[in-house]
């Protein structure tokens, strides 16, 4: 699942869903851990930050989201794979490299002890500094679908 999702959708996902691509409230998560418990599965998520200097995105502020992993490890039916992150909607190199960087030294601090796989950043117009800051999963749809009407 890519995209905001929205806490009364997930009763339709939770039975087949892959990833959550961006968990972006702890509503969210608690509702995610509901469904995944009333359908007898673990459901894998991206806890998805703020990174963007646009207020238009969704996702957990650094300090935000620190406060919710220390408490995520006593959900049961949730399993917290990695983080997620959507840079500014801009051509400015210099601000796209900071906004990945960032994402990718808190992903390296907590990654350890989190046993996370996947660090997602990177969408069709930024795709290549994001692999360069360490991104191991992009979201490259308009680059093959081309862009949306």
């Amino acid at each position: 699942m890519i995209g905001h999702l929205q806490r009364n959708k997930v009763k339709y996902i939770a039975p087949f869903v892959h990833l959550i691509h961006g968990v972006d409230s702890e509503r969210l998560l608690h509702e995610i851990n509901k469904q995944g418990a009333k359908n007898d599965r673990v459901i894998d998520v991206l806890i998805q930050i703020h990174i963007a200097i646009e207020s238009t995105k969704f996702g957990f502020s650094y300090e935000e989201a620190e406060a919710v992993l220390s408490k995520a490890k006593e959900l049961e039916h949730v399993r917290i794979t990695g983080l997620m992150g959507m840079a500014s909607y801009t051509h400015n190199t210099v601000q796209l490299t900071a906004e990945f960087s960032g994402l990718q030294d808190f992903y390296n601090r907590l990654q350890p002890t989190n046993n996370w796989s996947i660090l997602s950043m990177g969408m069709s117009s930024d795709y290549k500094l994001a692999v360069d800051a360490g991104s191991n999963m992009i979201r490259v749809g308009s680059l093959i679908f081309g862009s949306r009407n």
